[in-house]
């Protein structure tokens, strides 16, 4: 697994509904960026802003069946920094540390709204509990 002693940066795409156009997300690392890949954005397209942060990670863990802990680390990656990314952007109070998700910049046009971010690495990826913990 790469380096966690790196910076990520994400972009985020809204529609004039609010709703995910795209999310692009890399993590640059030993002075090369790697996108996270997993799928998330393509899921999560089309989705109303209120939708995308009522996902919690565990179910969308297990729903894309991630066996790689790094595939699971990036999908984290990208689910958080796109949850903090809206929360930021919609003013409301964040559930997550304010120093480590810095919103870049937020451009407004006619196709929607922009907002870059960059976001510091974090201190430790949360465990992952199986379907089969989690039943018991």
């Amino acid at each position: 697994m790469p380096c966690k002693e790196t910076s990520s940066q994400c972009a985020i795409y809204l529609d004039t509904n609010e709703r995910l156009v795209e999310f692009n997300f890399s993590k640059i690392t030993c002075n090369k960026e790697i996108g996270g890949g997993t799928g998330f954005s393509e899921y999560c397209q089309g989705m109303g802003v209120d939708k995308i942060l009522e996902i919690e990670f565990g179910v969308l863990s297990q729903s894309f069946d991630l066996k790689e802990t790094e595939d699971q680390f990036f999908l984290y990656l990208e689910w958080s920094a796109l949850r903090a990314g809206i929360i930021q952007y919609l003013g409301k109070e964040p559930d997550f540390d304010i120093e480590r998700y810095q919103i870049a910049a937020i451009d407004f046009s006619e196709e929607g709204v922009k907002i870059r971010q960059v976001i510091k690495p974090p201190q430790e990826m949360p465990k992952v509990v199986s379907c089969l913990t989690r039943s018991n």
